[in-house]
């Protein structure tokens, strides 16, 4: 079984935080860029998304950045990282799936 380290109980829960922050606008972004290949938006609308996204990140590498935890959410990123893809790798059944995805 993988375990994940988060050091401090209150610098850890924030670069959980962080991190899980971090995975969830990676998946927006691709999202977005899956519906721009797929010609599902106007042009409108991806500058709009774009600019929120690119909000987003800034935001979010300003707040790791004023608290320090730039190298420990990249550090638990790729703990997370890891775990992702070992439970990927795993027969449904063993993770409780029952065959279903």
């Amino acid at each position: 079984m993988t375990t994940i380290e988060v050091d401090g109980a209150d610098n850890g829960l924030v670069t959980l935080v962080a991190a899980v922050a971090d995975v969830l606008l990676e998946v927006m972004e691709r999202e977005a860029i899956r519906r721009m290949e797929s010609e599902t938006l106007s042009d409108e609308e991806i500058e709009r998304l774009g600019r929120r996204l690119a909000t987003l990140e800034a935001e979010l590498e300003r707040f790791k950045r004023d608290e320090g935890i730039e190298d420990d959410v990249t550090r638990l990123r790729g703990d997370l990282n890891g775990l992702i893809e070992h439970a990927l790798e795993l027969p449904d059944d063993a993770v409780g799936l029952g065959g279903t995805r």
